[in-house]
């Protein structure tokens, strides 16, 4: 809507996992590399977690988008699966001819094995990802730790990686999922960015996004968007393109701490008539 205002090729404040929007502060930095390291090493197990809205989805395509042909993936993003639905699917992602074949679990689990098995006799390696593995069941946790017992004398034939909130943590560390924890040799929690990563990512966004410096975002800007976002990357996409919006109605070019304290203000209202609405239904005020 006000990407041509701006002169921008598009919206650079989308809440889409674009993986070129990828913002390597730090820790994402890190994040990126403890997942290569334990793909390429053969690891079997890696875990990446953080809170709502820090990157992890965007930072899961942006790895994905980096692996070569000698890399097969499987992009699992719907974690409300049974046992039979995960080997089913993994199958899919894997472009596994199922054809003719059983649904069962031990025909599934075979006919992944022997795509495995090629696809380690010709030098290739496969990685499954599975987003938002909080929501996966313990059934479900059990057949991954099953399925990382397909290997061989020496390597792991499987690289699974487990993408979660905090609470994935809290599962695993319960006694009934012990043997699964124990195998994760690789693990990353993603935080908050710092108040000093804030106007990087502001501005590697509009960078990615075609700014070419038509629109500016002045310096006392930045701090209201700490606070307001606490650091919180979706926060601050949602506050800068809320921000960006109000000046293209004012016809302004420069983001500054006035347009965002009124983005701000609108935001709060949005969310206070939201929980006034839910709340008067959850009374039966409305049909």
């Amino acid at each position: 809507m006000y990407s041509s205002h701006f002169k921008l090729r598009e919206n650079p404040f989308s809440l889409t996992p674009d993986p070129k929007y990828l913002f390597l502060s730090r820790q994402h930095r890190e994040a990126l590399n403890h997942l290569i390291y334990g793909i390429k090493e053969k690891k079997g197990f890696i875990v990446i977690t953080g809170g709502i809205g820090t990157g992890k989805t965007t930072l899961s395509r942006a790895l994905l988008s980096r692996m070569d042909a000698s890399v097969e993936t499987a992009l699992i993003f719907n974690s409300y699966l049974s046992d039979m639905e995960l080997l089913e699917v993994i199958n899919q992602e894997f472009r596994i001819a199922l054809a003719g074949v059983e649904r069962t679990k031990r025909r599934y689990i075979d006919a992944l094995n022997g795509f495995l098995t090629e696809t380690y006799r010709t030098g290739k390696n496969a990685v499954v990802l599975i987003d938002e593995a909080q929501n996966l069941s313990r059934n479900v946790l059990e057949q991954i730790r099953m399925l990382s017992n397909l290997e061989t004398e020496t390597e792991k034939l499987l690289q699974i990686i487990l993408v979660g909130q905090p609470e994935l943590r809290d599962m695993l560390e319960q006694p009934s999922l012990r043997q699964l924890n124990e195998r994760i040799s690789v693990r990353y929690h993603l935080d908050e960015l710092s108040k000093a990563d804030v106007p990087d990512y502001v501005g590697h966004r509009l960078a990615v996004a075609g700014g070419t410096g038509h629109l500016k975002f002045a310096d006392d800007a930045y701090g209201k968007i700490c606070d307001y976002s606490k650091g919180n990357p979706r926060r601050i996409n949602i506050l800068c393109d809320r921000a960006l919006l109000i000046a293209y109605a004012g016809n302004r070019l420069e983001i500054d701490r006035t347009v965002v304290k009124r983005a701000i203000q609108d935001l709060k209202s949005t969310d206070a008539k939201k929980g006034t609405f839910f709340a008067r239904r959850r009374k039966g005020l409305f049909a």
